[in-house]
């Protein structure tokens, strides 16, 4: 009995064994499923680790600014003009003369026009021609219309002599210090002649300068020569300015009295001062003095765009060629990237104006020369074509019309 027990004990042992083994293997594999590992066996590939890619830095996008400039010619004051614009009260009002070079000026960010004659005001006592003095509501029309940068430099700022300049640029100082008038051409004293001054308009900083060829023969009394800017013999000190305008502004605007008087046709001397200036540094230049528009082209490899001479924007004069005027207009346009800053002028533009006065000399009235009708002048649409072609006669893409959209 006790030997079969034996047996028995001795055939359990090795089915007691199987189980244990097969316990174990199974336990082992649920600590393996649970671990996420695998058998040797049954190892699956495992994709190398690859390093971070790092994210490119984005270009910074440019930063464009934009500013549109508006200019026209002289405002030539004869007599008859002041008179017309007298209200019979000691005032003037020149309003209704020129209301409709503000009309065409609207939108724009800057504007410019000549002041052919000294503004001495009435105290002085008005002149016509030819040593002229103007009232100085003159300028407030223009100024209340907007025309923030006038030009005293030309061939009439002598004629009231130093007294005369002081008391125009006493008025432009009151017009800079209530509503952000800059006049450039004529100073009360070297400190004014010699400062470069910078402006600022919608992000662009310009500097704006002004140079006549002379004044009918008239020279500034000794130890006033800063009261007018004269680049005849003086050159020099002329392009020196504008380097130095360059050195510290985006753009330079250029006022330049020059030119012969009555030639539809730029000079030699105007082509050769135009290279020069543009090598110098100017951007913009806006010619005056022939009292008759000729064209406008860009010279340097389209650095520098010339308007070689905007003829009147007003006067009294008889003949049709002074009568006809010309405004004009571009986009000054500043990119600051990566390399650095961009200036670009771009799309230059003009069209073509027309005074207007009754027999008499009464009644005068600036109007765009594509809204004169047979009333204002005889072939009024022919007369319009024939000058609207010396615009593009040098530079056929220059673009007629001035109004923004």
């Amino acid at each position: 009995m006790t030997k079969q027990r034996k047996r028995h004990r001795r055939r359990l042992r090795p089915i007691i064994w199987v189980l244990l083994a097969a316990v174990l293997l199974l336990v082992c594999a649920l600590i393996v499923r649970l671990s996420g590992c695998t058998a040797p066996n049954e190892a699956e590939e495992v994709p190398a680790e690859t390093p971070e890619t790092e994210t490119a830095t984005p270009e910074p996008e440019p930063e464009v600014s934009t500013a549109e400039f508006f200019f026209t010619g002289d405002a030539l004051i004869h007599g008859t003009v002041w008179m017309d614009a007298d209200q019979g009260n000691g005032t003037y009002d020149f309003s209704g003369i020129v209301e409709n070079v503000g009309r065409l000026a609207e939108g724009y960010d800057l504007k410019y026009y000549n002041q052919e004659t000294i503004l001495g005001g009435t105290e002085l006592g008005l002149h016509g021609y030819p040593t002229f003095n103007s009232p100085q509501e003159v300028g407030d029309a223009m100024v209340n219309m907007g025309f923030g940068l006038v030009s005293t430099a030309n061939n009439h700022s002598l004629d009231q002599g130093l007294t005369g300049i002081e008391r125009s640029c006493e008025y432009w100082k009151r017009q800079e210090a209530e509503h952000g008038v800059h006049m450039a051409g004529t100073y009360n004293s070297q400190e004014d002649h010699d400062r470069i001054d910078v402006y600022e308009i919608n992000g662009i900083t310009y500097t704006f300068l002004s140079w006549t060829y002379g004044c009918n023969g008239l020279t500034p009394p000794e130890g006033y020569e800063y009261i007018v800017n004269i680049y005849t013999d003086h050159v020099d000190e002329l392009l020196e300015q504008v380097r130095q305008a360059d050195a510290v502004s985006d753009v330079v605007i250029v006022a330049m009295h020059w030119g012969t008087e009555y030639s539809m046709e730029a000079n030699d001397e105007q082509r050769d001062l135009a290279q020069r200036l543009s090598e110098a540094g100017a951007d913009i230049i806006v010619g005056n003095h022939p009292h008759v528009i000729q064209p406008i082209e860009w010279v340097n490899d389209h650095k520098t765009i010339v308007y070689y001479a905007m003829g009147n924007m007003v006067s009294a004069q008889i003949d049709e060629p002074n009568l006809v005027g010309m405004v004009g207009g571009v986009t000054i346009q500043k990119t600051v990237d990566t390399a650095g800053t961009h200036i670009e002028i771009l799309d230059p533009r003009a069209d073509l104006i027309y005074t207007y006065y009754d027999p008499g000399y009464v009644n005068f009235k600036v109007i765009p020369m594509k809204e004169l009708d047979e009333a204002h002048v005889y072939n009024a649409a022919e007369l319009y074509e024939k000058y609207k072609a010396k615009i593009t006669e040098y530079d056929d893409s220059i673009r007629i019309g001035v109004e923004l959209n």
